[in-house]
């Protein structure tokens, strides 16, 4: 029986480099945006790892 890893999944890792990228980027942006255009753009960033991880 073969054991499924969504981590071995290259667009996984593409997509956990990808966030890793929103993530500096947000820390760029001005302090004022950090309930609205930072949050948002974090969590759209976390739920792509998470829908193929799911």
């Amino acid at each position: 029986m073969n054991e499924y890893s969504f981590e071995k999944l290259d667009v996984y890792n593409i997509t956990r480099d990808y966030r890793r990228k929103i993530y500096e980027l947000t820390y760029k942006l001005p302090k004022e945006e950090q309930y609205n255009l930072i949050s948002q753009m974090r969590r759209a960033a976390v739920s792509l790892t998470n829908n193929i991880a799911g």
